[in-house]
Protein backbone atom coordinates (compact mmCIF):
# COMPACT_ATOMS: atom_id res chain seq x y z
CA UNK A 1 0.00 0.00 0.00
CA UNK A 2 2.66 2.35 0.76
CA UNK A 3 4.49 1.44 -2.02
CA UNK A 4 1.35 2.38 -4.39
CA UNK A 5 1.17 5.89 -2.48
CA UNK A 6 4.61 6.79 -3.37
CA UNK A 7 4.12 6.00 -6.90
CA UNK A 8 1.10 7.88 -7.18
CA UNK A 9 2.74 10.98 -5.29
CA UNK A 10 5.94 10.66 -7.50
CA UNK A 11 3.26 10.63 -10.50
CA UNK A 12 1.52 13.60 -9.86
CA UNK A 13 5.15 15.29 -8.74
CA UNK A 14 6.07 14.52 -12.30
CA UNK A 15 2.98 15.74 -14.04
CA UNK A 16 2.49 19.20 -12.02
CA UNK A 17 6.23 19.67 -12.39
CA UNK A 18 6.11 19.11 -16.37
CA UNK A 19 2.48 21.28 -16.33
CA UNK A 20 4.68 24.43 -15.13
CA UNK A 21 4.94 26.63 -18.70
CA UNK A 22 6.63 29.57 -17.63
CA UNK A 23 9.96 28.81 -16.33
CA UNK A 24 11.68 31.48 -13.73
CA UNK A 25 14.63 32.87 -14.90
CA UNK A 26 17.46 35.33 -13.59
CA UNK A 27 18.84 38.30 -15.66
CA UNK A 28 22.14 36.42 -15.99
CA UNK A 29 20.18 33.86 -17.81
CA UNK A 30 18.29 35.46 -19.52
CA UNK A 31 21.12 37.81 -20.60
CA UNK A 32 22.98 34.45 -21.96
CA UNK A 33 19.63 33.49 -23.03
CA UNK A 34 19.56 36.15 -25.52
CA UNK A 35 22.89 36.57 -26.50
CA UNK A 36 23.42 32.55 -27.75
CA UNK A 37 20.62 32.59 -29.92
CA UNK A 38 21.47 31.29 -33.30
CA UNK A 39 18.19 32.30 -34.35
CA UNK A 40 16.02 35.74 -34.59
CA UNK A 41 14.64 36.82 -31.22
CA UNK A 42 12.00 38.95 -29.89
CA UNK A 43 11.44 39.34 -26.38
CA UNK A 44 8.35 41.04 -25.00
CA UNK A 45 8.58 42.31 -21.48
CA UNK A 46 5.17 42.65 -19.72
CA UNK A 47 2.87 41.84 -16.50
CA UNK A 48 -0.64 41.02 -16.15
CA UNK A 49 -1.64 43.89 -14.34
CA UNK A 50 -0.29 46.22 -17.56
CA UNK A 51 -3.12 46.74 -19.86
CA UNK A 52 -1.07 47.99 -22.73
CA UNK A 53 1.59 44.84 -22.51
CA UNK A 54 -1.99 42.43 -22.66
CA UNK A 55 -3.61 44.61 -26.11
CA UNK A 56 -0.38 44.14 -28.15
CA UNK A 57 1.20 40.74 -27.28
CA UNK A 58 -2.01 39.39 -29.16
CA UNK A 59 -0.12 41.36 -32.09
CA UNK A 60 3.33 39.63 -31.19
CA UNK A 61 1.87 36.04 -30.92
CA UNK A 62 0.20 36.51 -34.75
CA UNK A 63 3.43 37.79 -36.31
CA UNK A 64 5.71 34.86 -34.33
CA UNK A 65 2.65 32.31 -36.10
CA UNK A 66 3.36 33.69 -39.49
CA UNK A 67 7.59 33.57 -38.90
CA UNK A 68 8.55 30.34 -37.60
CA UNK A 69 12.48 31.34 -38.27
CA UNK A 70 11.84 33.79 -34.82
CA UNK A 71 11.69 32.31 -31.36
CA UNK A 72 8.78 34.61 -29.37
CA UNK A 73 9.97 35.07 -25.81
CA UNK A 74 7.43 36.41 -23.44
CA UNK A 75 9.29 37.42 -19.87
CA UNK A 76 6.99 38.73 -17.08
CA UNK A 77 7.20 40.81 -14.87
CA UNK A 78 5.02 40.47 -12.64
CA UNK A 79 5.18 40.43 -8.53
CA UNK A 80 6.53 37.21 -6.87
CA UNK A 81 3.23 36.44 -5.25
CA UNK A 82 1.94 36.42 -8.91
CA UNK A 83 4.40 33.28 -9.93
CA UNK A 84 3.43 30.55 -10.90
CA UNK A 85 0.02 29.93 -10.35
CA UNK A 86 -1.45 33.60 -10.98
CA UNK A 87 0.67 34.13 -14.22
CA UNK A 88 -0.25 30.89 -15.91
CA UNK A 89 -3.68 31.23 -15.28
CA UNK A 90 -3.56 34.50 -16.50
CA UNK A 91 -1.95 33.11 -19.86
CA UNK A 92 -4.08 30.37 -20.03
CA UNK A 93 -7.38 32.44 -19.76
CA UNK A 94 -5.86 34.72 -22.39
CA UNK A 95 -4.78 31.84 -24.83
CA UNK A 96 -1.53 33.49 -25.14
CA UNK A 97 0.57 30.41 -26.03
CA UNK A 98 3.07 30.10 -29.01
CA UNK A 99 5.91 31.46 -27.09
CA UNK A 100 8.62 30.86 -25.18
CA UNK A 101 7.36 32.15 -21.38
CA UNK A 102 9.95 33.06 -18.89
CA UNK A 103 9.24 34.75 -15.38
CA UNK A 104 11.70 37.37 -14.67
CA UNK A 105 12.95 36.52 -10.94
CA UNK A 106 13.97 40.21 -9.97
CA UNK A 107 13.32 42.93 -8.08
CA UNK A 108 15.91 45.84 -8.90
CA UNK A 109 14.91 47.42 -11.76
CA UNK A 110 17.94 49.57 -11.65
CA UNK A 111 19.91 46.73 -12.24
CA UNK A 112 17.64 44.47 -14.63
CA UNK A 113 16.57 47.20 -17.05
CA UNK A 114 20.16 48.71 -18.26
CA UNK A 115 20.92 45.12 -18.86
CA UNK A 116 18.32 44.73 -21.34
CA UNK A 117 19.34 48.45 -22.80
CA UNK A 118 20.68 51.59 -21.65
CA UNK A 119 17.71 53.81 -21.96
CA UNK A 120 15.26 51.32 -20.39
CA UNK A 121 13.83 53.24 -17.62
CA UNK A 122 11.14 50.36 -16.19
CA UNK A 123 8.00 51.34 -17.99
CA UNK A 124 5.96 48.71 -19.88
CA UNK A 125 5.39 46.93 -21.99
CA UNK A 126 8.71 47.09 -24.00
CA UNK A 127 10.77 44.77 -26.67
CA UNK A 128 13.94 43.61 -27.85
CA UNK A 129 14.29 42.57 -31.05
CA UNK A 130 17.46 40.47 -31.86
CA UNK A 131 19.39 38.74 -34.49
CA UNK A 132 22.41 38.00 -33.69
CA UNK A 133 23.60 36.44 -37.00
CA UNK A 134 23.37 40.14 -38.42
CA UNK A 135 24.35 42.01 -35.03
CA UNK A 136 21.05 43.76 -35.12
CA UNK A 137 19.63 44.91 -31.65
CA UNK A 138 16.61 47.39 -31.72
CA UNK A 139 14.63 47.93 -28.12
CA UNK A 140 11.45 49.65 -28.50
CA UNK A 141 10.67 51.63 -25.41
CA UNK A 142 6.53 51.62 -25.75
CA UNK A 143 3.57 49.88 -26.74
CA UNK A 144 3.57 48.80 -30.28
CA UNK A 145 0.54 48.70 -32.59
CA UNK A 146 0.06 45.98 -34.62
CA UNK A 147 1.62 47.41 -37.93
CA UNK A 148 4.10 48.40 -35.97
CA UNK A 149 4.96 45.00 -34.58
CA UNK A 150 4.38 43.57 -38.77
CA UNK A 151 7.20 46.32 -39.69
CA UNK A 152 9.49 45.62 -36.86
CA UNK A 153 9.26 41.04 -37.28
CA UNK A 154 9.91 42.65 -41.18
CA UNK A 155 13.34 44.38 -40.21
CA UNK A 156 14.46 41.48 -37.86
CA UNK A 157 14.40 39.19 -40.50
CA UNK A 158 15.97 40.88 -43.74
Amino acid sequence: MKQVALLLLLFFACVCSQAQMVKKISIDELDNYIRNSHKPMVVNFWASFCKPCIEEIPYFLESAAKNDSVEMVLVSLDLPDFYPAKVESFLKKRNFFGATQFWLNETNADDFCPRIDPSWQGAMPVTLFVNNNRAYRRFVGRPMTQLQVIEAFDLLTK
